[in-house]
């Protein structure tokens, strides 16, 4: 039987009970799960369902909008070939849909009908949008530093937003401190999320015709993609479907790189470093609540990080533009991770390598128009 588990302790607590973190403040997984095979795939179904013999248990009504089934593309970027994932392919514009259809799904079956969230925006969009496609209630808290067209996009599903001056932490903070009015669906907090992302590992096996590529490469900051692939293909070994997962390779912006720092230090947790503002917004995530989580999974594959100046990532994403990839600079970066993990030899590029961009370029609209307009006078 599947528990919610605290990794810190390895409590357990029943998954029927509606909770969000464990009495002890951490942050809560579930135990582990037996995976499937390919026969278990509802192949008559075009979203993230098809995938829910995976899940930790069945939604009577599942709260979906056909989000999953992205598209693989294949370009050639620096001279080598590799897939971009174009997960903003997503009916809110990002790859967050795949996660809060699984959540909400599972939140509404447990009986919740109000939902809180905070978000620096495109994981806001998505609660709000899926919360108005469930018919629940939803409240969106925000930095009020947050892309208007973002924030314009939550109050079009009719959420009720609030905006928390300061950094994205104290958006966080005052967030859990309303939970206990409303209950906390956090993309970040609740391990129902990491059961929707997890399919994006189900569907590059399922892309690649049962087989896996040899590395993925992916933006983070709270790791919900990175950890989801690594449910996915532990999953899969635990079945019979593989022998080995993928390298996974977390790219993170140079100007908030904690994991990245953690990672090359050694450590198992938080090492000092140095923060600045990023045009990668999405990823500036200073103290993930999993990084002992996502170095595992970096570890254990035997994948690595990248981080990326800003200079960098402006380049990337026009570069990519060029190629018709019009993405966020928050994914743009992985992109730039790419070239540079074959300029080191760190991977090949005769092996076949995945980049998952998590997020439409129309979000950030301003952004481009500064850069181009920059470029012509």
């Amino acid at each position: 039987m599947v528990h919610y588990i605290d990794p810190q302790t390895q409590e357990t607590y029943l998954i029927e009970q509606p909770i969000w973190r464990s009495p002890s403040g951490h942050p809560l997984m579930l135990t582990e799960l037996p995976g499937i095979n390919r026969g278990d795939i509802d192949t008559s179904t075009r979203s993230i369902w098809r995938y829910r013999a995976a899940f930790p248990f069945q939604v009577s009504d599942p709260i979906t909008m056909g989000e999953g089934c992205t598209p693989l593309v294949k370009k050639e970027i620096d001279g080598a070939t590799c897939h971009f994932k174009l997960e903003w392919f997503a009916p809110t514009g990002s790859f967050k849909d795949r996660g809060t259809s699984a959540m909400l799904s599972m939140l509404r079956q447990q009986g919740i009908n109000h939902v809180l969230e905070d978000s620096s925006g495109n994981g806001g969009c998505s609660v709000a949008g899926y919360g108005a496609a469930g018919g629940m209630k939803t409240r969106i808290c925000v930095p009020d530093s947050t892309s208007p067209s973002k924030i314009a996009q939550v109050r079009a599903y009719g959420a009720e937003v609030i905006l928390v001056p300061g950094p994205r932490e104290a958006t966080e903070a005052a967030a859990i401190e309303m939970s206990t009015e409303i209950f906390y669906a956090s993309h970040n907090w609740h391990p129902f999320f990491l059961q929707g992302t997890k399919t994006l590992g189900y569907e590059i096996w399922e892309d690649f015709g049962f087989t896996l590529p040899d590395n993925i490469i992916i933006p983070g900051g709270a790791g919900s993609n990175l950890l989801g692939c690594f449910l996915a293909f532990k999953e899969l070994m635990a079945a019979g479907e593989i022998q080995k997962m993928p390298r996974l390779f977390l790219s993170q912006p140079a100007h908030c790189a904690p994991v990245h720092a953690s990672f090359q230090a050694g450590a198992d947790g938080p090492v000092p470093t140095e923060f600045a503002p990023t045009v990668a917004e999405g990823t500036a995530i200073k103290c993930p609540i999993r990084m002992k989580e996502m170095l595992t999974a970096l570890r254990e594959s035997n994948g690595g990080t990248v981080a990326i100046p800003e200079k960098e990532i402006i380049e990337a994403s026009l570069a990519l533009a060029k190629t018709g990839l019009y993405t966020e600079p928050t994914s743009a970066h992985a992109g730039a991770a790419f070239v540079k993990l074959i300029k080191a030899g760190t991977i090949k590029a005769s092996e076949k390598t995945v980049v998952i961009l998590t997020g439409t370029g129309l979000k950030t609209t301003p952004f481009y128009e500064a850069e181009l307009s920059s470029r012509r006078d």
